[in-house]
């Protein structure tokens, strides 16, 4: 219930056209019911002479319900049996065309606004995980399978929408038809329509039964379907790889593993569904004839009732078997739509673990500092907040003044990513303090800060969009002078001028198109252009050949000039003119100081890993 509501929470923005919909709904309902009951009044035209003697009969010592009966009977039947048979059927026709013709359009304009709501919803649900999942932290994408969350914004949210669209349009009409139906055929035999409902309920029962089966089984299909995209997601990403390693077998036995499971999900989640169908029919049939049974005898032998009575109430009350077996389809939709609702929710009920404190105030530009005062950090599980921390940085302290450029080397693993990472806070520290001129990292807004940190890292993030509008991602009405100024001075502008449609050229996903050296090109490019007072270089040039590395190397040259700089670089000859050099070892500083220092501390680290490259 608590899925349902949230969901439905959407719906408040929009409570006008929700209201038109429902109003257009009763409307239609009760045109539904009037062409129903205008089969009485037809019956007794073409099989019967006594139209015109029930409207003559005494109303004295009839019930409630009967008088009620009577005097719609004698309203209807003095309009219509006014004049001869010919006139009545003629009148009967005419006012059964225009309900119908009314009804279709009532029924248009009820479905055009609930799917103006439905879709309205749907979007802004989406909308709403999109923006949330750009909240999160990077750490909370580090337990996540990319693929499982594609599947959440799209598989997910289609099941809602399915579920909206059949189940919640269903919910209001069908409800209408039955209660008009059944007020109706109330009128016409109360005796009748409660036999009716004494029958109908165990239909509603069976099927609700088989609706808690779909519940617990739409779970593990979702699960299933987001397998399939993870998979798929990855593949797609690494084709490459893939192919080089001659895998295409293996990733398609894995494809076909996941489909397979996926399909006995399908098959089985079906076959429970489509049971309900079968069941309502095969029960509406002894229902019905209960009812002919009982019905027949009131005509026949008890006379209670006139056979265009009889069957003027038995054709409504098999009319509320259709919304019944809709209503009863409802229940199986609901479930699923409660399963994808609740994996939904999943993603927008995780806290943003890196927020704006309270009194957060803008970040203008470093003035003296950048301090690392005892940072400590650790990753955490998110799902699992009892699991065992991994700590990577442990007691780092150190300071780099304005305009200082800090290189950062060390073994794989030895936390020289994670501590860059801690300064655009992509994660926050688990002890300790960054400080920015004696302020706290956590005092300024997080848009302030990272609107002046670049990034250029060795795994180039690009867009399957055009080179300028790569170049210029991050900023807007950024004149196209500004691009090739920032382009020229990341050595790449010979090659933009030599592709086929230059700055228009389309790149291609993740930047296929170009070679690494040109892709890298770009992001200084970008960082370039968005000419922050802050640099972050991680391992820039480690991907590259030696004329690509030049290229690069010149251009990151230029792009640290008068910058504060942090650079992680795996080629320590690039870094030998750092200001100072911080070596990590198992996330503790180890050394620091100039590489002329460094080289000559015999037993080092530094001066081991210099030795390893140079003998390379």
């Amino acid at each position: 219930m608590e899925i349902f509501l949230r969901i439905y929470k959407y719906l408040i923005p929009y409570w006008r056209q929700l209201l038109l919909s429902i109003f257009f709904t009763i409307l239609f309902s009760l045109m539904s019911g009037i062409s129903i009951y205008l089969t009485i009044p037809l019956l007794e035209t073409l099989f019967s002479d006594s139209g015109q003697k029930v409207v003559l009969m005494s109303s004295q010592s009839l019930s409630f319900i009967e008088s009620i009966k009577f005097n719609v009977e004698s309203w209807l039947y003095s309009l219509i049996f006014s004049g001869t048979k010919e006139n009545a059927l003629f009148i009967i026709c005419s006012i059964l065309g225009t309900s119908y013709v009314l009804k279709n359009i009532l029924d248009y304009a009820q479905m055009y606004y609930m799917v103006f709501v439905e879709q309205k919803l749907m979007m802004n649900l989406r909308n709403d995980v999109y923006q949330h999942l750009h909240n999160l932290s990077l750490s909370y994408f580090t337990t996540e399978k990319t693929g499982h969350l594609i599947s959440r914004i799209t598989n997910d949210v289609n099941v809602v929408n399915s579920g909206i669209s059949t189940s919640f349009v269903t919910l209001i009409k069908q409800p209408l038809l039955i209660i008009v139906f059944l007020g109706m055929s109330f009128l016409i035999s109360w005796k009748l329509t409660l036999l009716a409902l004494i029958v109908f309920p165990f239909v509603l029962i069976v099927i609700s039964s088989l609706g808690l089966r779909v519940h617990r089984e739409s779970g593990i299909l979702q699960e299933r379907m987001a397998d399939i995209t993870a998979v798929l997601q990855e593949t797609i990403s690494n084709v490459k790889v893939v192919k080089a390693f001659a895998m295409e077998e293996f990733e398609n036995n894995k494809f076909m593993h996941e489909t397979k499971k996926y399909f006995q999900s399908m098959l089985k989640i079906t076959r429970i569904r489509n049971l309900g169908s079968p069941i309502t029919e095969l029960l509406s049939i002894l229902a019905a004839v209960i009812i002919i049974w009982f019905g027949g005898r009131q005509v026949l032998i008890t006379e209670e009732m006139r056979a265009s009575e009889f069957f003027g109430c038995l054709f409504i009350l098999f009319q509320i078997m259709p919304p019944i077996k809709d209503l009863a389809s409802v229940a199986n939709r609901m479930q699923e739509f409660s399963a994808a609702g609740k994996r939904i929710f999943e993603i927008l009920d995780t806290p943003i673990a890196i927020n704006n404190s309270k009194n957060a105030i803008e970040f203008k530009k470093i003035n003296n500092s950048i301090e690392f005062k005892n940072v400590s950090f650790a990753y955490r599980d998110h799902k699992n907040i009892k699991a065992n921390s991994i700590k990577v940085l442990n007691n780092i302290s150190f300071t780099i003044n304005k305009g200082e450029v800090i290189a950062i080397v060390g073994p794989s693993g030895s936390g020289k990513t994670t501590l860059v990472d801690l300064i655009p806070r992509f994660y926050d520290v688990s002890n300790g303090e960054i400080l920015f001129d004696g302020k706290d990292l956590k005092s300024f807004t997080l848009q302030s800060i990272r609107s002046q940190i670049g990034i250029v890292t060795q795994e180039t993030i690009l867009f399957n969009d055009t080179i300028k509008n790569n170049i210029a991602y991050g900023t807007t009405d950024c004149s196209m002078s500004k691009i090739i100024s920032a382009a020229k001075a990341a050595n790449a502008l010979d090659f933009i001028n030599e592709s086929p449609e230059k700055f228009e050229t389309i790149i291609g996903d993740r930047g296929v198109k170009l070679s690494g050296g040109q892709r890298q090109r770009i992001s200084i490019a970008r960082a370039l252009l968005k000419n922050p007072p802050i640099m972050v270089l991680d391992e820039a040039t480690s991907a590259l050949d030696t004329q690509s590395e030049l290229l690069v190397q010149d251009a990151i040259v230029q792009l640290m000039k008068h910058r504060t700089s942090f650079v992680i670089a795996h080629r320590l000859s690039t870094i030998r003119h750092a200001d100072r050099i911080i070596v990590l070892n198992k996330g503790k500083i180890v050394q620091m100081g100039k590489h002329s220092n460094l080289i000559k501390q015999e037993n080092g680290l530094y001066k081991k890993l210099y030795t390893m490259q140079f003998a390379e």
